[in-house]
């Protein structure tokens, strides 16, 4: 599995630390899937309260249907917005139509043509630890997302 991000740097240092840990979480929940755990440290270190929650479940999810996947996921149109010192929000794009799902026992990948549903709209809400980290602390994704479709 490959993630590709386009367009996270935005030449504000601030900005610029937020994207790198909103894709370092997004990151994460893909190696937690692809692993098989859902609590990685991954997961534990770049996400806390409501979105550790929701991300270990998604990937428990992955794990009951036996499958994990493999391909590439490219993020794309990353908007960040800082409230305070200490919290911001990032939304951006997830292009999946090169992202399969494979059985986790027969290994065998599912190549059905993506349909809008592989486009996907996230938007997160992230806050800073005293060591400076951004964690996710909740967000939404929206699948079949038109601002993300092109």
């Amino acid at each position: 599995m490959q993630d590709k991000f386009e367009g996270w740097t935005t030449g504000d240092a601030t900005k610029d630390a937020i994207l790198a840990d909103a894709g370092r979480a997004q990151t994460a929940t893909n190696d937690a899937i692809i692993k098989g755990m859902p609590n990685t440290p991954g997961l534990t270190f770049y996400y806390k309260g409501k979105a550790l929650t929701s991300s270990t479940r998604w990937v428990q999810k992955w794990l009951d249907a036996g499958i994990t996947y493999t391909g590439t996921t490219r993020y794309y149109s990353p908007k960040v917005e800082i409230f305070d010192s200490k919290s911001a929000g990032v939304s951006y794009c997830a292009d999946e139509t090169k992202a399969y799902n494979k059985d986790r026992k027969s290994k065998k990948v599912d190549r059905t043509p993506a349909g809008k549903d592989a486009f996907v709209l996230y938007n997160t809400r992230l806050e800073k630890t005293g060591q400076g980290v951004w964690q996710t602390a909740d967000g939404t994704s929206v699948r079949g997302s038109k601002t993300c479709m092109r």
